[in-house]
C-alpha cells in the first residue's frame, strides 16, 4: 500500500424544493419552516472534526457538495465547511471544488458568491430542456432555465461546469434525446454526464412505472448520442462521463480508481485505507437529517463503521475501476487492495473469453465496447469470484 491514497472529501447537503420520483438519493422535501441551514452546518463542522481525526497530514484534492440540491444553501455555509476542512488537514494548492445546483434554485448573482466562497466547478442538474420530459420528471425548471442559468455560470467567470442529462424517458423518442445533447454541446460545458434513467428501488417511480422507451430504442439513443458527444470533442472517459480536454472530474475519477474519500453529512459515506496495514474501512452517516443535527456526541453520527473484508477488495474495485473507457494498469489494482494480479487470473480470463475485458495496446486493462454496455454483467464476474481465492 502507499504512504497515502488520493483523499477526497463529500459534503452532503439533504434538502430539495421537492423529491423527483426516480430520485433515490437520500433527499428530503424542504420543511415547512425552512431549511435548518444554520443548525445543519453546525452539525457538519462538527462532524468534520470526527470524520478527519487520525488522517493528519493526508492531502484533500477535491471536494464535492452533493444532494438534495446544494444550491439551496447560502455561500456562507459552503465557504464556513471549506475553511474548516482548511483547518483540520492540508487542501491541494489545485483543489476542485465542485457544487451541484439545481437550475431552478440559483438566484442571480448567487454563482459570484459562491466562486467567491471557494467553488470552481459547478454541475448543473439539468436532465433535459424538454418541458413537457421536465414535468414527467417531477423537475422544478423549464428547458430556459437551463440556459438562464449557465448564462449566469459564465457571468460570474466559470468556465468549468457540467451538465447532467438524462435519456430514455417516459415517451421520448431518438429524435429528442439528440436534441437534448445538441442544446447542451451549444452552451459548451467543459462536461457532460449523459446517464440512462433507470427504476430504482423505493422511488415513486418504482411504485407508479412509468412508459419507458424498449431496449432497442434506449440502445439507438445511447449509442446516437455518443457519436454527437464525440463529435463535438467530448470524449467518453467513464460510461456515463464525457469531457473536453483537461476537464475530467477529478473527484469522481478518484472514486473510480478506488481512492479514499471522507464523507460528512446525513448519510453520506465514506471510505479510508490505513498505510500501515492495509485495512479498508467503510462509513456511514444517519439518514435522517433530523437525528445527524441534534446527535449528542459526534460518533452518534456514525450509522455504520465496517472493515472490508480482503475477500471483497477485489469486487469492490473492479466495480468502480470497470466504469472507466480508458481502463486502469494492474499495478493500481495490486496498489489499492493489496492483493497480486494473479488472485485474479481467473476472473479476468472468464470476461475476456466473453468478450467483456480486454489488454489495451497501452497494457491497460479496459471494458470492450460490448463490457461496457452490458457492465452489470462483466462486474459480476468478480462478484461471483470474490470469495474463491483470497491472500
Amino acid at each position: 500500500m502507499p504512504h497515502a491514497l488520493p483523499l477526497a472529501l463529500y459534503v452532503h447537503l439533504p434538502w430539495c424544493v421537492r423529491k423527483c420520483p426516480y430520485c433515490d438519493f437520500n433527499s428530503h422535501a424542504v420543511p415547512s419552516a425552512g431549511i435548518p441551514e444554520r443548525a445543519y452546518l453546525e452539525a457538519l463542522l462538527d462532524d468534520l472534526e470526527l470524520a478527519t481525526a487520525g488522517l493528519d497530514g493526508r492531502e484533500i484534492v477535491s471536494v464535492f457538495f452533493g444532494g438534495g440540491t446544494p444550491s439551496l444553501f447560502s455561500a456562507r455555509t459552503i465557504a464556513a465547511v471549506l475553511d474548516r476542512a482548511r483547518d483540520t488537514l492540508p487542501v491541494a494548492g489545485d483543489v476542485e471544488v465542485t457544487l451541484e445546483a439545481n437550475p431552478g434554485t440559483v438566484e442571480h448573482g448567487a454563482f459570484a458568491a459562491y466562486r467567491d466562497a471557494g467553488v470552481n466547478r459547478v454541475s448543473l442538474g439539468a436532465q433535459s430542456f424538454s418541458d413537457r420530459q421536465l414535468a414527467a420528471l417531477g423537475r422544478i425548471h423549464a428547458g430556459s432555465e437551463v440556459e438562464a442559468a449557465v448564462a449566469e455560470l459564465r457571468n460570474a467567470g466559470f468556465d468549468n461546469f457540467n451538465l447532467d442529462l438524462m435519456y430514455g424517458l417516459p415517451g421520448q423518442v431518438l429524435a429528442e434525446s439528440i436534441e437534448d445533447v445538441e442544446r447542451a454541446i451549444a452552451l459548451g460545458p467543459s462536461h457532460i454526464s449523459h446517464y440512462q434513467l433507470t427504476l430504482e428501488p423505493g422511488t415513486a417511480f418504482e411504485r407508479r412505472p412509468p412508459v419507458l422507451p424498449d431496449d432497442d430504442a434506449i440502445f439507438a439513443m445511447q449509442d446516437a448520442c455518443q457519436a454527437r458527444l464525440d463529435a463535438s470533442g467530448y470524449a467518453q472517459y467513464e460510461v456515463s462521463a464525457y469531457a473536453r480536454p483537461g476537464r475530467r472530474c477529478r473527484h469522481n475519477l478518484n472514486y473510480w480508481h478506488f481512492g479514499d474519500y471522507i464523507g460528512v453529512g446525513a448519510g453520506a459515506h465514506g471510505k479510508i485505507t490505513d498505510a500501515a496495514t492495509g485495512r479498508v474501512t467503510r462509513t456511514a452517516r444517519v439518514r435522517q437529517p433530523g437525528r445527524y443535527m441534534t446527535a449528542g456526541r459526534r460518533e452518534d453520527r456514525l450509522a455504520e463503521t465496517s472493515v472490508v473484508a480482503g475477500r471483497d477488495l477485489a469486487f469492490e474495485f473492479f466495480l468502480n475501476a470497470l466504469r472507466l473507457v480508458e481502463g486502469f494498469d494492474a499495478s493500481l489494482f495490486e496498489e489499492r487492495t493489496g492483493r497480486t494480479w494473479d488472485s485474479v487470473s481467473r476472473e479476468v480470463g472468464a470476461a475476456r473469453e466473453r468478450g467483456l475485458l480486454e489488454r489495451t495496446t497501452a497494457g491497460r486493462w479496459a471494458p470492450t465496447r460490448q463490457g461496457r454496455l452490458f457492465l452489470n454483467d462483466l462486474q459480476a464476474i468478480f462478484l461471483a469470484g470474490s470469495g474463491l481465492r483470497h491472500e
